[in-house]
């Protein structure tokens, strides 16, 4: 239980110093951060936690080992020098997937051949089996080629952590909700926080901003993959579940408001909201955002329409210049607005005080934040 193994936790492209100061919170060591992931060390306890507690991570990888990676006959030696009956038992499945950038190695499914039979080679003469049944636990075999670079992961989390299990229906254009989660800590959302979201969609930004400022972890409602695993009692997941129930602070004062012109997304955010368990924390209202009224003392958070087609586009610049009449941004008022239009602070008609980059998918955007 006390081994320590290498985690890698992926994560949105300008979310990592967001992800890192998390996994520091509970406890993760020798952080290592790269684009679009952060790699620690930890326990087994650890993937529990980490599973189970971090907001803005995709998913929860053991690292399995890294080497060079230039032909077939590498990557085969590679995988096959790994320990993976560590993890992984006769009976067990053990599938592979992965990607390759800027490598010799650049064909997937001949990857994905070759790290099996390596595996099935390494498993068989630990096991003494010429058969692999794989009717157990899964454990996901991931690969990352990278430069000639080949990291092998095993993922412990299975769907994705943005899954929280309240969100069972959604908008046309959600935004990830561990995106929104990122959002939410960078403006700064606290225990007596007072959060708007006046184009609230299916409620992603309400909700997320409940569990940050009440300390709910966000896994709590759902099952990991490696809930499965024979290496992790199931006295590690329930210890972590019910440390993560006591810390959450029933006592906090926050308070949410959503409102959206469309009566669907109205009924959605509260319907999702009773789910994750914050519908007392958070009113809903079925309001056009011209009549918006700023509340004292409250940060607005945003995720307006984008608009791919030219009548759209066309439809969402004016939106944003209601935007800009109407929430008027300040100290006292802070807005944080994601968008992937470069003119956003022209027709918002005013300069964000910070911007960051962003992605929402694969589309590039700014979180435009105004808070003085």
């Amino acid at each position: 239980m006390n081994d320590i193994i290498r985690l890698c936790c992926p994560c949105h492209f300008g979310l990592e110093s967001v992800l890192t100061f998390e996994v520091k919170k509970i406890g993760g060591e020798n952080l290592t951060v790269s684009d679009g992931r952060v790699s620690f060390d930890g326990n087994l306890s650890m993937i529990a936690k980490a599973n189970i507690c971090l907001a803005t991570a995709e998913r929860v990888l053991i690292e399995l080992g890294t080497f060079t990676a230039k032909t077939f006959e590498d990557l085969f030696q590679g995988v096959k020098a790994l320990e993976l009956e560590r993890y992984i038992g006769k009976y067990d499945a053990f599938p592979v997937k992965g990607h390759s950038l800027k490598s010799a190695l650049h064909s997937i499914p001949d990857c994905q051949s070759i790290i099996k039979k390596a595996a099935v080679e390494r498993l068989r003469a630990v096991y003494s089996i010429n058969y692999f049944e794989e009717t157990g636990a899964l454990y996901q075999i991931q690969f990352n080629i990278l430069k000639d670079v080949c990291t092998i992961y095993l993922d412990t989390t299975g769907a994705g952590l943005h899954k929280r299990g309240y969100r069972k229906n959604s908008n046309e254009a959600p935004i990830k909700e561990t995106l929104a989660a990122g959002i939410i800590d960078l403006a700064r959302v606290r225990s007596d926080s007072v959060v708007v979201d006046p184009m609230c969609g299916s409620g992603t930004f309400v909700i997320e901003s409940a569990y940050k400022a009440m300390r709910v972890a966000p896994g709590l409602r759902r099952r990991f993959s490696a809930q499965s695993w024979a290496c992790i009692p199931d006295s590690v997941w329930n210890d972590e579940r019910s440390a993560a129930l006591e810390a959450i602070n029933k006592q906090a004062l926050f308070k949410a408001y959503g409102s959206d012109i469309d009566l669907n997304a109205v009924n959605l955010t509260k319907a999702n909201a009773k789910t994750a368990g914050v519908a007392s924390r958070i009113s809903v209202s079925h309001a056009d955002i011209s009549d918006y009224k700023p509340i004292e003392g409250a940060i607005t958070v945003c995720n307006p329409p984008y608009g791919e087609r030219m009548l759209e586009l066309k439809e969402a610049e004016e939106l944003y210049k209601k935007m800009g009449q109407v929430l008027c941004p300040s100290r006292s008022n802070p807005c944080y607005i994601i968008s992937p239009h470069e003119n956003f602070e022209t027709l918002f008609g005013k300069k964000a005080d910070k911007k960051r980059k962003l992605y929402n998918g694969m589309l590039k955007c700014q979180l435009y934040m105004y808070f003085n």
